[in-house]
């Protein structure tokens, strides 16, 4: 008989963790999961699942517009925001429903309840304790909410994601992937949308052409974005909406003010510290290569870690722990080249290095970079360009780093970053034929370099 109730006890039934248990579970580990809200995580629930939901909703009004270019004549096409909503939340109730059955057919134990760490191999949930050989912490993430008067009259993603009406007037505080995105439904769907960024412009780590592109779409497209602004309070007014007053003694009104100013580990009460599990100054729990904790039998992988935060990564990394732990793999998750993509309108993707990092990483690279009018638009007539860029490190020539901002570029980008896992090299680019017509052969058919910057004082 066992010395432990379980051979693998997971905190957190969002996708890393989901992945992990069945995994172990397949490979005949008796395994346990705790969940306190809903299975199916931050992606299925809250993230990634119902954004893009609402991203392909809302972008159906520039498809209705663009199709008058095409002969076509649509007359009299409205948003049921509220119908959106309700088709969209049917949808988060299937998937829930099949995360369920997911775990039943893998063998894997639900415990509805928030998970505590007693010590090294004991969980307690809802007063019961089970014992585990290993513990994975899979908890994710939470939006941070501002620390400023007023900060219960604002939403975060959770609460926009859910909106029972759509705002006419909606203030979104933040310039990152999801503030980004979230902007970009509400505009698409009506709303009047101001950005307030403490930065000089959005997407602050990308490459910086990405950035002057998707600002300069957004511009174009009625979204408002004030640069090196930070908010000092949000008022509710007797109307029912809101005045927003920044430090340099502005103010906005709004009908909904939503903070996306990041997102903080969920490590709070679950007992790390008290049995040895180190948190950095984040909260974030501190891992090896391996994912394990500094305490031997306890692992984290996704969100929790705060290594890279992204859906695919959660998952891959739950699997890779549990084929070392079930089946002698290394346990180790090459984290480099992983492709990443901001569902904004136009859409984001990139993989590798952006040319700032490249020139301090790789010393002398070549950089290509084309901007054009996508083949739709000369017919719709919409003033939007799809920006494209290459950055090669000259002495190998290898792409270390594609991006784009255009119409289905994390389609496009996605097969791309197959090549750059790969080391091709800008010959190989070259020596690819393209497909045409289509935008995807651009990265294929390169050949101007962009001039090296000059030099102050050379």
């Amino acid at each position: 008989m066992s010395e432990f109730d379980f051979d693998l006890f997971t905190l957190g039934a969002g996708s890393g963790g989901v992945a992990a248990s069945r995994r172990a579970g397949a490979h005949g580990a008796k395994v346990a999961i705790c969940e306190d809200v809903r299975v199916g995580g931050t992606c299925v629930l809250r993230g990634c699942v119902p954004k893009k939901l609402l991203v392909m909703g809302a972008h159906f009004s520039e498809d209705a517009e663009d199709a008058r270019g095409f002969g076509w004549s649509v007359e009299g096409a409205r948003l049921d925001w509220r119908a959106l909503i309700e088709r969209k939340d049917k949808e988060l109730d299937r998937l829930n429903g099949v995360y369920l059955r997911m775990l039943r057919d893998s063998g894997v134990t639900l415990i509805e309840g928030r998970g505590v760490i007693v010590d090294p191999h004991t969980v307690e949930v809802a007063g019961k304790r089970y014992t585990a050989r290993h513990i994975l912490v899979a908890t994710g993430s939470a939006p941070i909410r501002p620390e400023i008067p007023g900060v219960e009259h604002v939403i975060t993603s959770d609460e926009a994601l859910s909106l029972p009406e759509l705002p006419k007037r909606l203030v979104v505080v933040g310039g990152g992937y999801i503030g980004c995105e979230l902007a970009g439904v509400f505009r698409a769907a009506g709303s009047s949308v101001t950005m307030l960024i403490r930065g000089d412009t959005v997407l602050r780590g990308f490459d910086d052409d990405v950035r002057a592109a998707l600002t300069l779409a957004y511009r174009k497209k009625g979204i408002e974005i004030m640069s090196e602004v930070v908010v000092r309070d949000v008022e509710r007014e007797a109307d029912g909406s809101f005045n927003v007053l920044t430090k340099t003694g502005d103010t906005l009104d709004a009908d909904a003010v939503l903070f996306a100013i990041g997102r903080h580990p969920n490590t709070r009460g679950l007992g790390c510290e008290q049995v040895g599990i180190k948190l950095n100054e984040l909260g974030a729990i501190e891992v090896d290569a391996q994912s394990r904790t500094a305490v031997r039998s306890i692992f984290a992988v996704g969100d929790v870690t705060n290594r890279l935060n992204l859906t695919p990564v959660a998952i891959a990394e739950g699997r890779i722990l549990v084929e070392m732990l079930f089946n002698r793999g290394d346990g180790t998750m090459d984290h480099a080249n992983t492709p990443s993509a901001v569902f904004s309108q136009p859409p984001v993707a990139t993989v590798g290095c952006s040319e700032s990092f490249a020139r301090a990483a790789h010393g002398e690279i070549d950089v290509y970079v084309a901007s054009f009018k996508p083949m739709k638009h000369t017919l719709s007539g919409r003033d939007e360009r799809t920006m494209m860029k290459l950055v090669v490190e000259r002495s190998s020539q290898k792409v270390v780093g594609l991006h784009m901002v255009g119409p289905d570029a994390p389609e496009i980008v996605q097969g791309f970053a197959v090549a750059i896992r790969c080391g091709a090299t800008k010959q190989d680019f070259d020596r690819t034929v393209g497909i045409h017509p289509t935008a995807a052969e651009e990265f294929v058919t390169m050949r101007e370099k962009r001039p090296d910057p000059v030099t102050v004082g050379t």
